[in-house]
């Protein structure tokens, strides 16, 4: 595995800051311009956040996120050389960072597998394009009612399998190249 990538922080507390990157099939990490529109819907909703970056992969996502004052961020990455190059790229962050921790196991039997229900505030959905993880992963989101009140999730797919999501209402989207994105908030009519 190559580690040549790199990504950068765009706004924060860590601006600037280049992180490594795994060479990868199939990783492909949100786009500065596509964060810096995610990040400007979010607005303040980061700030104190409890966040959930789910298929985490490069954790430009979850990164961000902590760099514009997450208090605590949950990435979970089921690829053992990836997770382990998110673990450095953490520890390379001042300690003014908030609580971050890398897991590394798959994303559905992250979910299954809480005991206890952590409410997140921000949750972020990218999973690999070529799988049908995004419906169990927002069902099982829904069911362990996993989002707090006032929360959202950020979601990401291929713009030519674009679907409705049961248990979740899209409050904003946009496209860039295959991508499809969406901002979603839980649905009070299930």
């Amino acid at each position: 595995m190559a580690y040549d990538n790199k990504i950068r922080i765009i706004g924060g507390l860590f601006k600037g800051r280049k992180l490594e990157v795994i060479d990868m099939d199939g990783l492909r990490p949100t786009t500065d311009r596509v964060r810096e529109t995610v990040f400007n819907w979010i607005g303040e909703r980061t700030s104190g956040a409890a966040v959930l970056d789910l298929f985490a992969g490069s954790g430009a996502l979850g990164l961000e996120a902590l760099s514009r004052g997450a208090k605590s961020l949950t990435l979970v990455e089921k690829d053992a050389d990836t997770a382990a190059i998110l673990k450095s790229n953490i520890s390379t962050l001042p300690d003014a960072a908030g609580e971050a921790r890398v897991v590394n196991q798959d994303a559905l039997s992250f979910l299954e597998n809480l005991e206890s229900k952590p409410a997140f505030d921000l949750i972020f959905l990218d999973p690999p394009f070529s799988s049908d993880l995004l419906e169990p992963a927002v069902e099982l989101i829904v069911q362990k009612d996993l989002l707090n009140d006032g929360g959202v999730v950020y979601i990401e797919m291929n713009k030519a399998k674009k679907k409705v999501l049961f248990g979740l209402t899209m409050i904003r989207d946009g496209e860039a190249g295959q991508c499809h994105y969406g901002l979603y908030e839980r649905s009070f009519f299930i």
